[in-house]
């Protein structure tokens, strides 16, 4: 059991973590941090936290394991702000969805101390943001990604390995490079496609007359274009030469399709459809396995 969580950010993903932990019996106390002090107080009030702090700082002063739940882009200033209060015994972890960057930015902030850090990221969410949607159970039954290095201590990673097993995620362990290409092809790109979707309906004359006669098969495909804005502009701008090499593999599919249509070939056309359609159908994500690479 650890004695107290250093949340900072306590948004849906952090705030389900807290809940997580305790309805686990793994936390004793829960003080967590916010830049908006709205959203702390509010985590306060629905017994996501057990104090407010009023500084990362303070937060992590203390705790013997801290997580940071912000935007990637935030994850050098966040550790940078709580390394006076880091502890060779403090486990640190994040659940950002890029992992080159996330590292880097942990290695300038923390220097020596990095030891003490393992990147996470749990493969789950919500479309809505917010520590009113913080669920106890988000994380049971999901993959959690851990992302260590040559700099990893090893008692550190066998920790977060325990923790996020306890919350019932399936830990899957793969080196940083392999994660972000993985995750711009499936996850980063389908986001990319979904606002663009979304942005070439909208900006069309009678694209809101589109949109009002749109079914379920529109509403599943662009879910995920609801998802928050920021959070996503950091994603895609982090991992964004994985993506652009993703979306190069995607735009010449795109074409493919283009030009059987252009030629009216129906019977090649059908094949690339069946091909997708097999594949699709074939594939369950509970027996999928995330590609592997030495650290």
């Amino acid at each position: 059991m650890f004695e107290q969580l250093g949340l900072i950010g306590c948004g849906l993903m952090g705030g389900s973590f807290a809940l997580s932990l305790k309805r686990a019996g793994l936390v004793k106390r829960v003080v967590g941090y916010s830049q908006s002090p709205a959203t702390t107080q509010k985590a306060l009030q629905l017994g996501v936290i057990d104090e407010a702090a009023s500084s990362a700082l303070n937060a992590a002063t203390g705790a013997d394991i801290v997580l940071l739940a912000v935007p990637v882009a935030a994850t050098e200033a966040s550790l940078q702000a709580i390394q006076p209060a880091v502890t060779p015994q403090m486990l640190i972890m994040d659940v950002g969805s890029t992992k080159g960057d996330v590292l880097a930015a942990a290695q300038r902030a923390l220097g020596e101390q990095i030891s003490a850090f393992v990147a996470a990221h749990p493969i789950a969410g919500k479309e809505m943001a917010g520590v009113e949607h913080a669920d106890a159970k988000l994380y049971q039954g999901c993959q959690t990604i851990l992302t260590p290095t040559k700099m990893t201590h090893s008692r550190q990673l066998e920790r977060a390995h325990e923790v996020w097993q306890a919350l019932g995620s399936r830990v899957v362990q793969m080196s940083p490079e392999a994660h972000d290409a993985a995750f711009a092809a499936v996850s980063h790109l389908p986001h990319l496609l979904a606002f663009a979707m979304m942005n070439s309906v909208i900006g069309q004359p009678l694209g809101q007359e589109f949109l009002a006669l749109a079914g379920p098969g529109f509403r599943d495909f662009t879910r995920i274009a609801a998802s928050d804005p920021k959070v996503w502009r950091d994603i895609l701008l982090a991992n964004r030469q994985e993506l652009l090499a993703q979306s190069q593999h995607f735009q010449a599919q795109l074409k493919a399709f283009e030009a059987l249509l252009l030629q009216g070939d129906g019977a090649a056309l059908q094949t690339l459809i069946a091909q997708a359609s097999s594949a699709r159908s074939q594939w369950h994500l509970k027996q999928h396995k995330p590609l592997k690479q030495p650290c």
